[in-house]
């Protein structure tokens, strides 16, 4: 099989990509892996492997509709992470998250229907749900995004869906709680606070802390991806959980411990705009359905991603990303 990976540089991205080329995923042996990334703040060549037999890096951009109809032919799939991804970005400029979440997944759809590649899966996430105050969400829920960010994946999202009814694409869509992990860029909670954290800089911590996310390891969402790609059906949206609910209070107490750091050091900031309080998604959909069940445990999952940001201090340069401002002011 050959895949292309849009996005592959990026957190998520890179993490499928070195599993998928080390045959962690059933049936994956042998796969060779195309990487389309753009490379921009938030991607990192260095997330992947310097050179691999059956990998070929391509620096470009999902909305270049040329570059893909030159690079397509001969994949046999497609799996699409590429997107811009920080809320509080969006919330200063949505321009870019239009332009890339929304036109470049429909250029990328277009050139996978003229191409004829066979198979799509489009990574999105729960917040094009909205906010839920209680239960959890099913993958027939209404999508109600609050955020520029969430408003252009949903609408990513619908985009995907209509190249299956009128083209007949076979894509499917995924929607997965927040992730942690590895090499994911310092401006997002955990990988901000570690990083902090472990040199006794102050983190911020939005409004009361009472908002509520699940919380879900790269590594189980890439499990779930692949599963979707080899097993899933076209035309079918899967919620991927960990039901694993902590408010960002609990969870900052939780980084402070594992970090040894002083309490002081959390200070509380006004609220991102149009915050959303909580999210929660029923993945009995993918659990039946493909025999998915998330496995790395959330405590000790997050205490080893701890100990690799102290491990890799240097990763991938702390004293410029480590200024991304908070965009908020302090109470």
């Amino acid at each position: 099989m050959k895949v292309l990976v849009t996005g592959g540089a990026g957190f998520i991205g890179s993490h499928y990509v070195r599993t998928l080329l080390d045959g962690g995923y059933p049936d994956s042996t042998g796969t060779d892996v195309t990487v389309l990334d753009k490379l921009t703040y938030a991607g990192n060549r260095a997330n992947l492997p310097p050179s691999h037999a059956r990998l070929v890096f391509v620096r470009g951009d999902v909305c270049d509709r040329k570059l893909l109809l030159d690079l397509l032919p001969g994949h046999d799939a497609v799996v699409h992470f590429a997107a811009e991804s920080h809320v509080d970005r969006s919330l200063v400029d949505a321009s870019t998250f239009v332009r890339t979440n929304v036109g470049g997944t429909q250029t990328l759809l277009d050139a996978c229907v003229s191409t004829g590649v066979e198979r799509v899966v489009h990574v999105s996430t729960d917040e094009v749900y909205g906010s839920i105050a209680e239960g959890a969400w099913t993958e027939e829920h209404p999508l109600l995004p609050n955020s520029p960010y969430a408003a252009s994946k949903a609408s990513a999202d619908l985009v995907a869906r209509s190249y299956w009814r009128t083209h007949g694409l076979p894509v499917s869509i995924t929607r997965c709680s927040n992730n942690y992990g590895p090499y994911q860029h310092p401006e997002k909670l955990i990988p901000r606070f570690v990083t902090n954290l472990l040199r006794g800089r102050p983190v911020p911590l939005y409004g009361d802390g009472g908002n509520v996310r699940e919380w879900l390891h790269v590594d189980d969402h890439c499990r779930a991806v692949h599963s979707v790609l080899t097993r899933g059906r076209a035309g079918q949206v899967y919620n991927i959980g960990r039901g694993n609910e902590r408010t960002n209070r609990q969870l900052t107490d939780l980084l402070v411990r594992l970090c040894d750091a002083d309490p002081e050091l959390v200070r509380p900031v006004a609220d991102r705009k149009g915050h959303d309080r909580r999210y929660a998604l029923d993945d009995t959909k993918i659990r039946q359905e493909l025999g998915y069940t998330p496995v790395v445990p959330f405590e000790s999952g997050l205490a080893e991603v701890v100990a690799w940001y102290r491990d890799h201090a240097g990763w991938p340069n702390p004293p410029e990303l480590l200024r991304v401002p908070a965009l908020t002011t302090r109470l």
